[in-house]
């Protein structure tokens, strides 16, 4: 309970200090990756889709290889980690097989196909790595993120309201850097690939119950939150 209170405080002053929220953020993060796999010292991890760094600095703090493959440069600030790429999620300019562990937070919402991003992680972790996803679902309370919760209403009118609301128009759009990604129909799809398994699906915030909740159709798609999937990359 503590944590969840902690990161929740954390998110309602992101605005006014993205520094203490993202920083908090990556050590809770990268907690869950050394807590299914093991410490992160010594490994090769790629941080796809990172922002201005935050996770890849936590995981070098930590003794990784981490290294930083961003798409957008507007996203990475005033001073990205040394070695950053920009770089597709779709096609990682890396081997197959590169990284112990491969990791994604808060992407795959922003992406227009999810199973093609998700195969390009499969394809540069090495057999038996692991492969962090999480994700804000459509339905969530923050499905809208910066509109939200008044998505429920419809997106333009939420988008609509925010404008209304702050004088200045919102950093997503529907179908274009946001896209409506459900937990049931994900589920679904990454069960049956066979380049990846899961080990474990949870909500990635919620103190208790994290992973009945998405066990329960419906349900998961409101009080899930935001879904966490910890793949184990397959033998070859």
């Amino acid at each position: 309970m503590r944590r969840s209170l902690a990161l929740f405080r954390a998110f309602l002053r992101e605005q006014e200090d993205p520094d203490a929220c993202y920083a908090l953020l990556a050590r809770d993060a990268v907690d869950q990756v050394e807590a299914y796999g093991g410490s992160v010292a010594g490994r090769v991890v790629v941080d796809v889709g990172g922002g201005s760094g935050y996770f890849t600095r936590e995981f070098r703090g930590r003794g990784a290889y981490a290294y930083l493959f961003e798409p957008d440069g507007r996203e990475l600030g005033g001073r990205p980690p040394e070695g950053t790429v920009i770089a597709d999620g779709y096609l990682l300019p890396l081997a197959d097989g590169s990284a112990d562990v491969t990791f994604s937070s808060n992407v795959l919402e922003h992406v227009a196909d999810p199973q093609t991003f998700l195969s390009e992680l499969a394809r540069v972790t090495r057999p038996g790595g692991l492969i962090y996803v999480s994700f804000t679902n459509w339905l969530s309370p923050w499905g809208g993120h910066e509109w939200a919760p008044w998505h429920y209403l419809g997106a333009e009118r939420a988008r609509a309201r925010y404008r209304r609301r702050t004088g200045r128009p919102a950093k997503h759009t529907l179908g274009e850097n946001l896209f409506a990604v459900h937990i049931g129909p994900t589920l679904r799809q990454v069960r049956a690939r066979d380049d990846v398994r899961i080990v474990s699906a949870r909500s990635r915030y919620w103190p208790f119950l994290t992973r009945a909740v998405v066990r329960v159709p419906g349900l998961r798609e409101f009080a899930t939150w935001n879904l966490l999937l910890i793949l184990r990359r397959c033998p070859e």
